[in-house]
């Protein structure tokens, strides 16, 4: 047994400066106003249901000829990729010459409980393809998927592989059939027909609460511990706050979208089998064969790397550029070493590629 060398004053200071801060945490909450988040101005370019395409205007004069369709996933809100400005994926590219444009799926209700995957793929997705091209002029347009974004892209891409001038795919999970990640392991045992069937859509806090679950201690316990070192700083704080928006800011998911996507990719792995299919047509990852620029996160709790580093493996292209991102899920848009490696890295890339 070691003895425990805690001085009962130090403890009392210790404890003392501790509700020091919370109190002085609590007066700087009060202060603040509304949290702000996707400062990057943009316009609404079309919409069709709950689904608005948005275009950033350039910030340089001769912008990249081909632009860029991000496609981010249903389950959050695509503003973690403009989360404020001195953190945003979003203002980096624009900064780097990329014409942008942007899928916001809005939030579903009650009336979109039928929505499969081939209304959002093979319409909403294709539907915004096709202005895009319309604005532009353009064949083909450069696609950007982000997380189960990049997995829809994946399919977009290869049922329309005339559409697509190049495919980016970001934390995209390809091959779902792994023990790495709890979230694959979970979902193996989830009886999702239980679920849709009672539910109609599957709710978000639900969806929010598995989430949190995969890193219980991380994200319900020690980041509010050191959220008292923090707090009498108005920046951090307001960082802080937005990350905590973004968190539990979670839309219901389309109830037949949500049972296709678990049964299909998660519980029986067919996107790399060439199983998958949207309407009457069948996904094939061998007509995916323009370039593909896809990006891993070495410590990603949601997307375990393998998943995302199979793609390579499975689809047809011959120019597959395979980036590994050192951080998580999250860090990858926000992160200090993503604004200054991973957008440049794309956007080189990409104008490479024009």
């Amino acid at each position: 047994m070691f003895p425990i060398n805690i001085r009962p004053e130090d403890a009392f200071k210790e404890l003392i400066e501790f509700n020091q801060k919370l109190l002085a945490g609590v007066e700087s909450i009060a202060d603040v106003e509304e949290i702000d988040v996707a400062p990057t101005p943009r316009e609404v370019v079309y919409q069709e249901d709950k689904t608005i395409l948005y275009h950033y205007p350039p910030k340089v004069e001769n912008p990249h000829p081909i632009p860029i369709l991000i496609v981010y996933a249903l389950v959050n809100r695509p503003y973690m990729i403009d989360i404020q400005h001195d953190r945003s994926m979003v203002q980096n590219l624009l900064n780097l010459g990329l014409d942008l444009y942007l899928i916001d799926w809005g939030y579903v209700d009650r009336g979109d409980r039928y929505l499969t995957l081939d209304d959002y793929i093979n319409g909403y997705i294709d539907n915004c393809v096709n202005v895009v091209r319309g604005r532009h002029g353009l064949d083909k347009i450069n696609l950007l998927g982000i997380c189960q974004g990049g997995t829809m892209s994946l399919c977009y891409a290869s049922l329309n592989p005339g559409k697509v001038q190049n495919l980016i795919t970001m934390v995209t999970p390809v091959d779902f059939e792994t023990d790495d990640g709890l979230l694959n392991v979970w979902a193996q045992y989830l009886d999702v027909d239980a679920m849709v069937d009672a539910f109609g859509n599957v709710p978000g806090h639900f969806m929010n609460g598995g989430f949190l679950m995969l890193k219980p201690f991380q994200l319900m316990a020690q980041k509010y511990v050191g959220f008292v070192d923090v707090v009498e700083n108005e920046a951090s704080l307001k960082s802080f706050l937005r990350m905590e928006k973004w968190i539990f800011d979670s839309p219901d998911q389309a109830g037949e979208t949500f049972r296709q996507f678990i049964k299909d990719f998660y519980q029986q792995n067919k996107l790399i089998k060439g199983e998958v299919y949207l309407g009457d047509r069948r996904v094939d990852l061998k007509n995916v064969t323009m370039p593909v620029f896809n990006v891993y996160a070495t410590e990603d709790h949601l997307v375990p790397p393998c998943s995302s580093t199979a793609l390579e493996e499975f689809v047809g292209s011959d120019d597959v550029t395979t980036v590994k991102f050192p951080g998580g899920h999250i860090g990858i848009y926000v992160s200090g070493r993503s604004q200054k490696q991973l957008a440049p890295a794309l956007a080189d890339w990409v104008k490479e590629r024009g």
